[in-house]
């Protein structure tokens, strides 16, 4: 992962609060999506179409990735942890605000969930997902990301 959007992932997390309860049996997983197989396009657009996301990003990067917060009441969920925030950023798809700086090259999406970076690693790794996995807050906030081509 470049430094640009590990950046702008540390960016994000200072913009979202905190809300740390344990994900309910019934919550939606992203899983599937997180295969790194999809667009950023292919990822976000259902999650706001089934209202699992809020229409407008919480906060959009100078680079344009753009963070979506869980609805109210919702609950998503990445490989067994509870998802914080979503992010993704595809070039001239109008679900995405660009930011005031270069945009990113590439579609890229991901999670950001609540869980040390040690578990969330070897749960991604279990299912053969080829997404990058970083800590972003020792023990408590993971990032789950894919880049595009």
């Amino acid at each position: 992962m470049t430094n640009a959007v590990l950046n702008t992932l540390l960016g994000v997390l200072a913009a979202i609060g905190a809300g740390l309860s344990p994900a309910p049996a019934y919550a939606y997983a992203l899983d599937p999506q997180l295969d790194c197989k999809s667009s950023a396009h292919d990822f976000i657009a259902p999650l706001l179409n089934n209202q699992y996301i809020d229409a407008s990003p919480m906060r959009v990067e100078a680079n344009s990735v753009n963070a979506f917060r869980p609805t109210h009441g919702g609950t998503l969920t990445a490989f067994g942890f509870r998802v914080y925030a979503v992010l993704g950023y595809e070039r001239e798809d109008a679900i995405f605000k660009s930011g005031t700086g270069k945009a990113i090259p590439n579609s890229s999406y991901g999670a950001i969930v609540v869980g040390p970076a040690e578990s969330v690693e070897a749960r991604v790794r279990e299912t053969g997902s080829g997404a990058a996995v970083h800590q972003v807050v020792p023990l408590l906030l993971t990032v789950i990301f894919c880049e595009g081509p």
